[in-house]
């Protein structure tokens, strides 16, 4: 069972949306999910889990002896699960990412908040940065609900059918071919008649020419990557 554990200072955040459709269905099944709140790693009256920036400069710092508590608590010594760190600094979270991810034993996963976290725990507890992209979010969480989600599709048994995701975008290095079904006709807008021809050799030509075309106008980064 893939197990994930994510430290947050919002838990009430999760399982969100995974409690919901494929991915709920799947929970206590498929896969596991707990959460630890980070300020029961704290000390102190106010249980603080953050500070000013060493050097100066605006908003806080999460500490990193109370993130290293909660990392050590969560995944302890002998854990073979990867350590990961939402952050907009990260590795891509790219398909081939995803399914690595998900061919293994779970994930322990870090949301940060404020200006992020203080860089030595980052190297002492080995985390592995990930971003889910170009932009700032208000904190990890978000990002580590996109990564579960992503990774728990791919779980077996979790879709419907095994071949549901084997022509989605990204899983041949093209964008997903359009896609039609009932009515025949919407507003004037046909089905394609190849679709409808019952040529299942014509239909995979058109498909394939389909996503070749989308790729190229909608990706060029990606289909330049395909002549590399």
């Amino acid at each position: 069972m893939f197990r994930a554990s994510v430290i947050t200072l919002f838990p009430e955040m999760f399982p969100g949306p995974l409690g919901l459709s494929l991915a709920g269905r799947a929970l206590g099944e498929a896969w596991a999910l707990e959460t630890h709140l980070l300020r029961d790693f704290a000390s102190g009256k106010h249980r603080t889990v953050d500070d000013t920036p060493a050097g100066g400069g605006p908003g806080m710092v999460m500490k990193a002896d109370v993130v290293a508590r909660a990392i050590d608590h969560a995944s302890p010594e002998g854990d073979p699960r990867p350590r990961l760190f939402m952050s907009p600094r990260g590795r891509p979270l790219t398909q081939d990412y995803v399914r690595t991810l998900a061919a293994g034993p779970g994930a322990v996963i870090l949301c940060g908040r404020f200006e992020g976290v203080d860089e030595r725990v980052i190297e002492a507890r080995g985390l592995t940065e990930v971003s889910i992209g170009d932009y700032v979010l208000s904190g990890g969480e978000l990002g580590a609900l996109v990564l579960l989600d992503a990774v728990v599709r791919l779980l077996p048994g979790v879709m419907g059918h095994a071949e549901s995701g084997s022509e989605e975008s990204f899983e041949t290095g093209l964008l997903e071919y359009p896609h039609y079904t009932r009515p025949q006709v919407f507003e004037g807008r046909p089905i394609p008649e190849v679709l409808v021809s019952g040529d299942h050799a014509k239909v995979a030509r058109w498909r394939r020419a389909e996503a070749e075309r989308i790729t190229r106008e909608r990706r060029p980064d990606l289909w330049a990557k395909r002549g590399q």
